[in-house]
């Protein structure tokens, strides 16, 4: 046992490179882990350049801009969406959150009655004492709803500091976007001093995790922009309640993987449900609903990352659960491209290996 640990280490970590890598990984690993809240708007804005970067990239090259026109375009154009976004859908959004929050009392009553209306609706499948052991788990009586304006002013008091951590990032991404952006070179020639000589396993890590990372983001942007505005239009035709917020919502599930889908329809249902029933309208609705989500699953996701990541459904899932355990929201956000970075890594480090193996063993012969 111990000879074949042995050979699996040295083949893997004998090599000063190898070693370089993981002790970067380990590195950047812990400083995400003790450091990742307040290093959030920097990662943030590293993301964001990087994605522009792209953009800027093309420009240079198929249209012959200068990078300073390139830079001024795309980045005049990144806070122009951001203001319209801010300005014109969040309000909208804003609204329809707020409205359904003064309506929770309504919906609840309402919910708390139809449940008490299915024993005698479906005797068969429902009795008594499971819709009252629902009820009872959930705390679904109108009259706990007494004090929901106390309730929501506390808890909007408590989210002050929140509140204020984002209004900060609305200020400093675009500012730390549009440095990275204007001084790329400076950062670069930078960042080469303080690392190490022996880097060709670090580059071709980053080489063969760019070309993925850059058709997936392009392609989840496209994916979210198709699904999220059919949702809205499909919403918006079947007059559903809260058109804009749910449509938003269905659109930001598709960056989850499978567990978005699952998330975002439960409330489709809830809201479909109360304000129909379960009659044709509502089963029409949600019908051309998933009609969607099968279309995003079966063509659009094929059609837009057939090149991109090429990993196992499982393996989405796993990291989906890993790095959302670990950070939250942004581990979901950012759980496909850390789970290609480490594909990437394995692949790189495994056919990096072989080769210094390979090299090792015609050196031994010769």
């Amino acid at each position: 046992m111990f000879e074949v640990l042995k050979r699996w280490f040295s083949k893997y970590f004998s090599d000063p490179e190898a070693s370089i890598l993981l002790i970067a990984l380990v590195i950047s690993f812990l400083v995400i882990m003790l450091f990742g809240k307040i290093l959030a708007p920097l990662l943030i804005g590293i993301v964001i350049a990087y994605l522009l970067e792209i953009i800027v990239s093309r420009l240079q090259r198929t249209l012959k801009f200068p990078r300073w026109l390139a830079v001024t375009f795309v980045y005049g154009l990144f806070v122009s969406l951001l203001v319209l976004a801010v300005i014109g859908l969040f309000p909208i959004i804003y609204k329809q959150f707020s409205q359904l929050l003064d309506e929770l009392p309504l919906i609840s009553s309402q919910l708390h009655n139809s449940l008490i209306m299915l024993p005698a609706r479906y005797p068969d499948f429902v009795s008594n004492k499971m819709v009252q052991s629902i009820l009872n788990n959930a705390q679904m009586n109108p009259n706990n709803f007494a004090n929901l304006g106390k309730t929501f002013l506390s808890v909007s008091m408590a989210s002050i500091p929140s509140i204020v951590t984002w209004m900060v990032y609305v200020f400093l991404v675009p500012l730390l976007v549009f440095f990275f952006l204007k001084d790329k070179r400076q950062l670069v020639t930078w960042s080469d001093n303080y690392m190490p000589v022996q880097r060709g396993l670090i580059i071709e890590v980053w080489h063969e995790m760019r070309s993925q990372l850059a058709r997936y983001v392009r392609g989840k942007f496209i994916e979210l922009l198709i699904i999220g505005f059919a949702s809205y239009l499909t919403f918006r035709a079947f007059g559903l309640n809260y058109p804009s917020l749910l449509g938003s919502l269905v659109g930001l599930s598709v960056i989850v993987p499978y567990v978005g889908f699952i998330v975002v329809t439960i409330p489709v249902a809830i809201v479909g449900i109360l304000q129909w029933g379960i009659d044709t309208e509502f089963l029409c609705m949600f019908g051309v609903y998933l009609f969607i989500q099968l279309m995003d699953a079966n063509v659009l996701v094929p059609l837009l990352f057939s090149e991109a990541v090429n990993l196992h459904p499982v393996a989405i899932i796993v990291a989906v659960l890993f790095f959302g355990g670990i950070w939250g929201f942004w581990g979901l956000f950012f759980a496909i491209p850390l789970a290609t970075l480490v594909k990437a890594v394995v692949s790189a480090w495994v056919r990096h290996s072989t080769h210094s193996s390979q090299a090792i063993s015609v050196g031994l012969n010769s």
